[in-house]
C-alpha cells in the first residue's frame, strides 16, 4: 500500500510507473494496482536479474519495498548508476540506497549506520499515503461523535496472514458492551471463524470481504482496531479512534511508540489475544463506553499525520534523478 501510495504521487507528476512483484499471488493487491493502469513486471530475485530488468525497462530510479530481497540486489542496482530508493522499518535490513525512507514514528531519533554516500528520511513526515485516504482526512480535528451504540471496523492487512479476526471478535464479545461491527475477512476459513464467536444481545457482527473503500469505513466508525502495521499511519491521518493489535514481532517497535504517544489505544499482541485476553478486553471495554477517550486519541492522531508525506518522498526522488 506505501508502494501504491508513492506511485500514485509520482504518476500525478507525469512519472511512467511500473510494479516488479508477485501481486497475482495476493488478488485483491493485484487488483489495487492493474485498477490504477499501472504496468506489472514478475518478480525477480537475484542480482543479475534485477540489473538486467533495470536495462531491459530502462529505468530512470529504482524504489525498493521488500522484506525478502537480500542486500546483494540493493547493491548491484545502486552500483549499476541507477538512482535507488529504499524504503525500510528500523532495521536497514541491507538496504544500499540512495535514499532511505524510514515512515515510522520516532525513526528521525533512531541513528543507523548508512550506506556511503545515502540520504535518510526519517519519521511521520514521510509517510506514504493513498488518495484514497488523502481525500478523506478531515479539514478540522475529530470532534465528539454523537452518543449511541459504538461502531467498530476492523481489519488486519489484505490477507490477515496471521488470523487476528476471530480473536479480535472474541475480546470484543467479551466485553458485554453493546456495539454494531463490520470485520474484514479475506477468506471463507476466517469469515466462519469470525461468524462461530457467540455474541451477546446488542452486539452485532457484519463480516465482509477485502474491500477496495477502507478509508470510508475508517471515517464512518467510532472505534477502528487493526494491526499495528504501515495502516495505522492512514487511520492517524484519518482521525480515526484506532486500537492498535501487534500481530507480528516486526510490529512491535512502531506498536509501542504509537500507543506511547496517546494517538492510538494498544489492545495487545495477538500472542496475548490467544493466551489471555484478559487485558485486551479491558481496553477494548474502555473504548466502547467511553466517547471523551474516543475523541481524544482520534484528535492527537490526526495532528501526527499530515498527509504530505508522499510529496516530500517524491520531491527528494525527483530531485536525485535530477
Amino acid at each position: 500500500m506505501r508502494s501504491l501510495a508513492f506511485a500514485e504521487e509520482l504518476r500525478g507528476r507525469g512519472v511512467e510507473v511500473v510494479f516488479v512483484c508477485d501481486s497475482p499471488s495476493v488478488p485483491w493487491a493485484d487488483e489495487q494496482i492493474r485498477s490504477r493502469g499501472i504496468a506489472v513486471e514478475a518478480a525477480v530475485w537475484t542480482p543479475a536479474e534485477h540489473v538486467e530488468l533495470v536495462e531491459r525497462l530502462r529505468l530512470d530510479a529504482v524504489v525498493f519495498d521488500s522484506y525478502d530481497l537480500p542486500g546483494e540486489v540493493f547493491s548491484a542496482v545502486r552500483r549499476s548508476g541507477v538512482p535507488t530508493l529504499a524504503i525500510v522499518d528500523g532495521d536497514l535490513r541491507g538496504g544500499d540506497a540512495d535514499l532511505l525512507v524510514d515512515q515510522n514514528l520516532g525513526a528521525e531519533f533512531d541513528r543507523p549506520v548508512l550506506p556511503e554516500g545515502a540520504v535518510r528520511l526519517a519519521g511521520l513526515d514521510y509517510v506514504l499515503l493513498r488518495e484514497e485516504v488523502l481525500a478523506l482526512r478531515p479539514s478540522e480535528p475529530p470532534v465528539l461523535r454523537p452518543a449511541g451504540v459504538p461502531t467498530v471496523f476492523a481489519f488486519f492487512g489484505g490477507t490477515d496472514a496471521y488470523g487476528a479476526g476471530p480473536y479480535v471478535v472474541q475480546a470484543l464479545a467479551a466485553t458485554g458492551v453493546p456495539f454494531e461491527a463490520t470485520v474484514v475477512a479475506p477468506g471463507e476459513e476466517l469469515a466462519a471463524a469470525i461468524a462461530a464467536v457467540p455474541l451477546e444481545a446488542q452486539q452485532r457482527v457484519h463480516v465482509i470481504g477485502p474491500t477496495s473503500e477502507l478509508a470510508k469505513a475508517v471515517v464512518e466508525s467510532d472505534l477502528v482496531v487493526s494491526a499495528s502495521g504501515t495502516s495505522t499511519w492512514e487511520l492517524l491521518c484519518l482521525g480515526a479512534t484506532a486500537g492498535l493489535v501487534c500481530v507480528v514481532d516486526n510490529q512491535e517497535m512502531g506498536y509501542e511508540r504509537a500507543v506511547a504517544t496517546g494517538a492510538a489505544a494498544g489492545v495487545g499482541t495477538l500472542a496475548e489475544l490467544k493466551s489471555d485476553p484478559t487485558a485486551a478486553v479491558a481496553v477494548l471495554r474502555k473504548l466502547l463506553t467511553d466517547a471523551q477517550e474516543r475523541a481524544q486519541l482520534a484528535q492527537a492522531g490526526w495532528k501526527l499525520v499530515d498527509g504530505q508525506g508522499r510529496a516530500r518522498v517524491a520531491d527528494a526522488l525527483i530531485h536525485l534523478i535530477s
